[in-house]
């Protein structure tokens, strides 16, 4: 018969194990990607221009979103990069993303082992033109900037337009402003 000791250093060791286990399966769901390309792109740019995405995530086929988990807003990648209509959250611009379409440039850059994001402005109309393209070009990083898979979603958003016809540019809706 074992002694009590043994059974205490036994029900310790499993009651460990459970929680390696229960810690590593957080981990597992709860990543980080760095060092993620940002770029931007709305109708004018998108091929062919329109607000048309190649796969529906449940909300039909036209780019969009807020931002927030439930409305997440659009974003595109090379197939293969991220899983077709999951929804990541990207501190750079605050909001939470859904991977609804692809991008040509982001797939040459995955095939050289660059993870790279093309975050739809908002604008879904062709009135933006070239002041939206001049938009994305300002909203874009100079640097990679990391992103998170399977996160909660309790992050704070910002749902503030990235652009709009109306109202133009808002950098001040990307944080840390565009560094």
């Amino acid at each position: 018969m074992p002694s009590s000791t043994s059974i205490i250093t036994a029900a310790v060791a499993i009651v460990a194990s459970a929680g390696v286990a229960q810690g590593a399966a957080v981990e597992k769901r709860y990543t980080t990607v760095q060092n993620v390309q940002h770029t931007f792109y709305g109708y004018p740019d998108n091929s062919p221009p329109s607000a048309q995405i190649a796969y529906d995530c449940g909300r039909g086929y036209s780019a969009g979103g807020k931002g927030t988990y439930d409305d997440p807003r659009t974003f595109a990648t090379a197939p293969g990069e991220f899983n077709k209509c999951e929804i990541i959250w990207d501190p750079y611009t605050e909001k939470y993303l859904i991977f609804e379409d692809t991008c040509d440039q982001c797939e040459s850059d995955w095939n050289n082992g660059q993870y790279h994001i093309d975050i739809w402005t908002g604008s879904s109309s062709q009135s933006g033109g070239q002041a939206q393209i001049n938009c994305e070009d300002q909203l874009t990083p100079d640097r990679g900037h990391t992103v998170v898979r399977n996160g909660n979603q309790n992050h704070n958003v910002n749902t503030g337009p990235l652009y709009s016809p109306s109202s133009g540019c808002h950098p001040e809706n990307v944080f840390p402003n565009n560094n």
